[in-house]
């Protein structure tokens, strides 16, 4: 139920929008990783956890604020190719150290998220690259990540790929110049049967460097029939060449006011894709959840309530598949933020710019605590 009051102060109009269903936890100190063990989630398969940036180390605040409330820890683009092996003969390994030195002494669950992906370096997305060198960068990458992780204790999880497939079921691929959003990898060609070689080739290493880790297909987007039918069908065919996949990956950049929290088709496909993985014995994860503006106030009644409605319902489809087989949510990001550019102009997640908590996170918390799983919809 939702409450607007509107009253003036000092010839001002104020609106103070109240979320009576969430309004009882304005006070509580429950952190989500203590209602995850006081309502006996299975610790095995049901995992809920934040992005920090390696800057934020560096930021007691910030860690602290992390480590009351998570146990479970993906590191923002630290473990990708930009940042350890942009260009040959260049290796870079103190973000990765550092992260992992952080998760081993809070004893962290880590997702490694450094799949080969659009987010590669500009020696990558140059023009003059040739196949063979992309190749053979990705080749040292890759390889050398995976024989590293295998032998983290911390590490569950990683993604081997991530954003391969557009929104219109087409492969991501190259662009002019090297400062576009852009997938060089996909230049490395095809192979035969009309997938990336580049894909292949990820999985392949992964598989023989890192058998340890859990390997997960991480993917953008919302949910474009065109664009998924893509990626399962990639999925299978990697798992028919005999290559272990064991998750896939959804990041959850919800978007404005139609948003797949928002929409009920979308939410009947979330789930079908959910039931799909796990009725091929893999598990789900949602890598990136936070909430893109682009010209509305972010501190607008309106988004609010967007925002608190969108989560509620990822949530709660998450927590009505708990029973047959792994589930995971990461917020990408703990606070409010500007966005890179013109779209998303502005990033929404769990605390504001303040550091203050907002009804999102309160939300995530009831569905938690009462193990929702009904969605709610604007009428």
């Amino acid at each position: 139920m939702y409450i607007f009051l509107t009253y003036s102060v000092l010839n001002l109009r104020v609106i103070v929008f109240i979320l009576l269903s969430n309004l009882i936890f304005t006070q509580t100190k429950n952190s989500i990783k203590n209602i995850l063990v006081d309502k006996e989630y299975d610790s095995k398969s049901f995992f809920v956890g934040a992005t920090i940036g390696h800057g934020d180390l560096l930021r007691p605040n910030i860690t602290q604020l992390f480590l009351s409330e998570f146990t479970y820890l993906t590191p923002a683009n630290s473990f990708k190719q930009t940042a350890i092996h942009p260009r040959p003969g260049v290796w870079n390994w103190k973000k990765y150290d550092d992260f992992i030195d952080f998760a081993e002494k809070n004893n962290l669950t880590l997702r490694v998220h450094g799949p080969v992906s659009p987010q590669a370096s500009k020696w990558a997305k140059n023009d003059n690259r040739t196949k063979e060198e992309l190749l053979k960068n990705m080749e040292e990458f890759f390889t050398e990540l995976c024989i590293r992780l295998n032998d983290e204790k911390t590490v569950k999880w990683m993604d081997v790929v991530n954003e391969t497939v557009l929104r219109n079921g087409e492969w991501f691929k190259e662009k002019p110049g090297d400062s576009s959003w852009e997938n060089p990898w996909t230049q490395i060609g095809l192979n035969d049967d009309g997938f990336p070689i580049y894909i292949v080739k990820a999985f392949e290493i992964a598989n023989k460097y890192a058998p340890n880790v859990k390997l997960v297909y991480n993917h953008n987007g919302g949910m474009e029939r065109k664009m998924w039918e893509k990626v399962l069908e990639t999925i299978t065919y990697l798992k028919n060449l005999g290559l272990r996949v064991d998750g896939v990956g959804w990041q959850a950049h919800l978007r404005d006011k139609n948003g797949v929290g928002l929409v009920k088709e979308d939410l009947n496909y979330l789930s079908y894709l959910i039931d799909w993985t796990h009725a091929n014995s893999m598990e789900f994860h949602v890598t990136e959840l936070n909430y893109w503006l682009n010209n509305e106030n972010p501190k607008s009644i309106s988004v609010q309530k967007r925002q608190v409605i969108s989560y509620n319902n990822v949530v709660n489809t998450l927590i009505s598949k708990k029973n047959n087989g792994v589930v995971t949510l990461n917020i990408w990001g703990l606070f409010d933020r500007k966005g890179p550019g013109d779209y998303p102009k502005n990033i929404l997640s769990l605390y504001d710019q303040n550091g203050n908590p907002k009804q999102s996170l309160y939300a995530i918390k009831k569905s938690l605590i009462n193990e929702s799983t009904s969605l709610i919809f604007e009428k």
